[in-house]
């Protein structure tokens, strides 16, 4: 009988072993553990990917105190008479970063895009901590710029990046994300955050910052992206949860009905008892069970226990 050979369709075995490994690092970019707790404020959150392991969306959670050597480095800045980086790095000791993005897209490419996001991310970690004791808008801003130039790809990400503090105060950036939700203990509902306590952004890469140094580069661009600032939001009640997600959850549907705010609510309240962690299965569930997924679905539950 004649050998089966390969179809002009079926990429070679090595092109099968270079896809293969890709997933399997991608993987291994991903958190070893979505929870976490900090004081009286527990963490959790995972991604659903459309298209198996991996995808466009990205979860980053940056735990201060375990996955740096804090003590080290304000010994350091002591040293050096950098006083005030000494101060903010401390600082850290009561905080948690969450950063969830979302590439444009949910394809083995996205995933491409969301790791080189996830290395340069937390290079710029290091670099702010180094320098300023702390992550500031500077990193953003800078990301921003890298990602407009690269204006090949045709990428932009959309993300939310937070801080949890142990008191349960949220200071967060908004870069074409969804809204964070706030589902309140006292008045057994989700709320909404006051509009002056809610400035959002365009996904970076989108357009150029008005915050570049190197903006007479860019001229002739239609537009420019005003400074980033910060909101906050405090989860003052014990109860309290707080509830970051890409569009892949707050655009989830069937038949023109959204899963959120109603479902996502009636879900929440339900479940408002259990740990975060069962908190966000049982919003999982209930969405994977509300129609089938059409992207790439992350969430994250903050939810404030004492």
């Amino acid at each position: 009988m004649p050998e089966n050979k390969p179809t002009s369709n079926s990429p070679p075995d090595s092109e099968n072993a270079e896809l293969e490994n890709f997933v399997e690092t991608f993987k291994l970019l991903r958190p070893k553990t979505t929870a976490t707790r900090i004081g009286g404020v527990e963490i959790f959150g995972d991604s659903v990917f459309l298209n198996g392991a991996v995808g466009g969306d990205h979860m980053i959670i940056v735990d201060f105190e375990k996955r740096y050597d804090l003590e080290n480095r304000i010994q350091v800045a002591e040293q050096e008479g950098r006083l005030e980086v000494a101060r903010k790095l401390a600082e850290n000791r009561d905080r948690i970063g969450v950063l969830i993005a979302d590439v444009s897209g949910h394809q083995m490419t996205d995933a491409l895009v969301a790791a080189m996001f996830h290395q340069a991310f937390l290079t710029g970690v290091l670099y702010e901590l180094d320098r300023f004791g702390e992550v500031t808008t500077r990193l953003f801003e800078n990301l921003n710029t890298r990602f407009s130039r690269s204006v090949s790809m045709r990428k932009y990400v959309a993300l939310t990046y937070g801080e949890v503090s142990s008191n349960g105060a949220f200071r967060f950036l908004l870069a074409g994300s969804p809204r964070p939700m706030v589902f309140s203990a006292e008045f057994d509902r989700c709320v909404t955050i006051a509009p002056d306590r809610l400035v959002g952004y365009f996904p970076l890469g989108m357009f150029p910052s008005e915050e570049d140094v190197d903006v007479a580069k860019n001229l002739g661009a239609f537009t420019y992206k005003p400074k980033y600032t910060v909101n906050e939001v405090n989860l003052m009640a014990v109860g309290d949860i707080l509830l970051l997600m890409t569009d892949g959850f707050s655009e989830h549907e069937i038949e023109d009905v959204l899963f959120v705010p109603s479902s996502l609510e009636e879900t929440v309240r339900a479940n408002k008892n259990a740990s975060a962690r069962e908190i966000f299965r049982a919003v999982r569930d209930a969405a994977l069970s509300f129609a089938p997924p059409a992207d790439d679905m992350t969430l994250v539950v903050v939810k404030r226990t004492n």
